[in-house]
């Protein structure tokens, strides 16, 4: 073999090396395994969940949690999992009494002393109480099913439905209904019965507990919200999430 052809024959080894390196250096996002959908609820029993906040109930009724409201006043209930996610993408089907709204806590937190609220310091939040990012659930005379409420701490609506092409009827009163929401880095974004609904940047909490609520009451009569099929899939850091 004369010696151009030996250069020529290395040097076309050294470029095929050399892409390959390439393609190696910007694959592995794409190479990456799915994670798997794990599901929240087995139907069956809430033995491992924690009720945080309020005196509201919870039981599992024919595969289904079934939340009903507590006495007059006090605070809002929740029932978490019993840990925390940071990314993820989180289903569930819900169904509330027309005469009432929930919502679903996420990347959420309790007060572990009393502490005044930090937007109205005059409102004092007791021990116990949680606050966090909260995707409504509610009838559509005020449209904020899928927005997000910061529930106890900041106070305000964290997106503008009526902006929203279809938002504001997604939600179906008195049916079950399918919310999703997607977390990921500073961003959240909710869809409600396949409708995109909030979208916003936020970067205060980027873990914490999920929360199903069971809303306070002001009046004797009790009411109810049922949650079923909850499933939640973690996200990769650079993972794309669309719909």
């Amino acid at each position: 073999m004369n010696l151009q052809l030996m250069i020529a024959k290395t040097g076309f080894s050294l470029a095929c090396a050399s892409a390959v390196l390439v393609v190696a250096a910007v694959a592995p996002a794409a190479s990456q395994p799915v994670p798997d959908w794990v599901s929240l609820f087995d139907g069956k029993t809430i033995d491992n969940w924690i009720v945080r906040g309020g005196k509201a109930t919870f039981r599992v009724e024919d595969g289904v949690i079934v939340g009903t409201t507590g006495p007059v006043g006090g605070i809002n209930t929740f029932l978490c999992p019993p840990r925390d996610y940071a990314d993820f993408e989180l289903e569930l089907e819900v169904r509330t009494d027309q005469a009432m709204n929930s919502g679903i806590q996420i990347r959420s937190h309790i007060y572990e002393k009393e502490t005044p609220t930090p937007k109205n310091p005059g409102r004092i939040r007791v021990k116990g109480e949680v606050y966090g990012y909260q995707c409504e659930i509610a009838d559509n005379d005020k449209c904020t099913a899928g927005n997000f409420w910061d529930e106890a701490r900041w106070t305000k609506w964290h997106d503008d439905l009526t902006k929203k092409p279809g938002a504001c009827a997604a939600f179906k009163p008195g049916a079950w209904n399918h919310f999703r929401i997607v977390a990921q880095g500073d961003r959240i974004r909710s869809w409600v019965n396949g409708v995109a609904c909030a979208d916003f940047r936020e970067g205060t909490d980027r873990s914490g507990f999920i929360g199903l609520q069971v809303h306070r009451t002001l009046k004797e009569a009790r009411h109810q919200v049922r949650f079923r099929n909850i499933r939640i899939r973690e996200l990769t850091r650079h993972e794309m999430v669309r719909w």
